[in-house]
């Protein structure tokens, strides 16, 4: 299937980690997907966690999520930044209402607890948060990657490959 059509957001802020948000985005890009960096600021240099820079596309403010396929949000200590603008967690709600797709990735799910979306979901991540999304309400799975309708979640750098393997194939549907 030609995916050159499918749009893909990932949101960035400072200190995220380098490969995961690196990874999808070569990666789907490959696929011919059009991935969009988005942060706080446009045109902004954001830095992950080991150096490697990203300069963002838009601005939160700039998104329509009915352009978009999927949303993704690398871990790190990024997430922890995310979950504090309404403007991603209104982003976040709005798409998972319209069943989009939605990949988080090892600290990410924090920004999936604060958007108030995981309440008896399945979902995975790094096990440091493990707590919190239970105390969110979510089922949390020790798996590489764990797929509840619309959500993608997975743990660390380490399960990456079928990470994006998974997001690839729910585009393609």
């Amino acid at each position: 299937m030609n995916l050159q059509n499918k749009k893909v957001i990932m949101l960035v802020e400072d200190n995220f980690e380098d490969l995961e948000l690196w990874y999808p985005v070569l990666r789907l890009r490959e696929e011919k997907i059009t991935v969009n960096i988005v942060g706080a600021e446009k045109n902004k240099i954001y830095k992950g966690k080991h150096g490697i820079p990203v300069k963002s596309d838009f601005n939160f403010e700039e998104i329509d999520s009915s352009n978009y396929d999927a949303l993704l949000i690398p871990g790190g200590w990024a997430p922890d930044r995310l979950r504090r603008y309404s403007l991603v967690k209104n982003l976040i709600k709005t798409m998972n209402n319209q069943k989009k797709i939605i990949g988080t990735i090892c600290h990410a799910g924090w920004v999936l607890a604060s958007s108030e979306i995981i309440n008896k979901r399945e979902v995975t991540s790094v096990s440091a948060i493990k707590d919190d999304l239970k105390n969110a309400g979510a089922n949390w799975k020790n798996k590489e990657v764990v797929v509840d309708n619309n959500l993608v979640t997975s743990r660390t750098p380490k399960d990456l490959p079928i990470f994006v393997k998974t997001i690839i194939d729910k585009l393609k549907n």
